[in-house]
């Protein structure tokens, strides 16, 4: 397997101020996907149970923020667990802190600054959704200890990306309903098989310094590992839909999505890592189209 980086120092980034670009970096700025996917189970609450576009729109934008927001933190939060481990992974060495570019104490000035600033944008949520939230920071700040320990750590992973649900659902509504529990199950699904194929990236040089992971753990039997994620991901989402008494458009609107993850499934190479990163990337997309399931439902 060839040495592969996904750090992108360049587009709007490389224009930032020489100060701010190792931060931009830190939070992964320049790759926004992370982002992207922490935030998409949300929309997909408000579609299915905001009582107005008002109150999903707003939404949107709260969690579209906190999404960055949080993100960030936990990245870096995750690069100060693993700064000498990621010096020794192609991938990751390129990191700022594992380069050097930003020291450990001006990393954690710079967390706190950002957990403030994700508060600032919790409170703004229905006391219910506060509480969620409080409660995700046990398994983010665990997830660097889960891939020291745990041959599955993308399962502490699947909690974390997929929490926005419960959290969409609380602030759509001011509680919880079965619904946005099933709605967090199929997220957690989903994110065990994209993660499973991020993981395969590293997984020579995981096995080296002693990093854990499914792609290990899996190795040639990834493929029918994320058919058993993707399938039970859609049938979760189905269930959330019935649960939710969406109306006749979502079931059709459902092989959207379904197709995208199959052709994840079709194209797998586990020896590839830029197609591995392609194909978590189009994640994204299968996010937004379940999304757009969940919106046909209310039609």
């Amino acid at each position: 397997m060839t040495a592969h980086t996904d750090i992108r120092a360049e587009g709007w980034v490389a224009s930032l101020p020489a100060i701010a670009r190792p931060y931009a970096l830190l939070m992964r700025l320049d790759r926004p996907i992370g982002s992207w996917l922490l935030f998409l189970p949300g929309p997909w609450a408000f579609a299915l149970a905001a009582p107005n576009w008002a109150t999903g729109l707003w939404l949107t934008l709260l969690f579209g923020l906190g999404a960055v927001v949080m993100r960030g933190a936990g990245c870096v939060v995750n690069d100060l667990w693993d700064r000498d481990l990621d010096r020794q992974v192609a991938r990751t060495a390129g990191r700022p802190l594992a380069s050097g570019a930003i020291r450990p104490r001006q990393a954690l000035v710079f967390v706190i600054g950002l957990g403030l600033l994700g508060l600032v944008i919790l409170l703004q949520l229905p006391w219910v959704a506060i509480l969620l939230g409080v409660a995700s920071l046990i398994p983010i700040a665990l997830y660097p200890l889960a891939k020291r320990f745990l041959n599955f750590p993308q399962a502490v992973l699947g909690v974390v990306f997929s929490w926005a649900a419960p959290m969409g659902w609380a602030s759509a509504t001011g509680g919880l309903e079965p619904a946005a529990w099933v709605l967090w199950a199929a997220g957690f699904c989903w994110i065990l098989g994209y993660d499973t194929i991020y993981a395969h990236q590293d997984r020579e040089d995981d096995a080296m310094v002693g990093i854990r992971s499914s792609a290990l753990t899996l190795g040639d039997r990834t493929r029918p590992f994320l058919v058993g994620c993707y399938a039970a991901t859609l049938a979760l989402l189905a269930l959330a839909g019935w649960l939710a008494g969406v109306g006749p458009w979502f079931w059709p609107a459902l092989i959207l999505p379904a197709w995208l993850l199959a052709r994840q499934i079709l194209l797998l190479d586990i020896a590839d890592p830029a197609l591995c990163l392609a194909l978590f990337k189009s994640n994204r997309e299968v996010g937004i189209a379940i999304a757009l399931a969940c919106l046909a439902g209310r039609l």
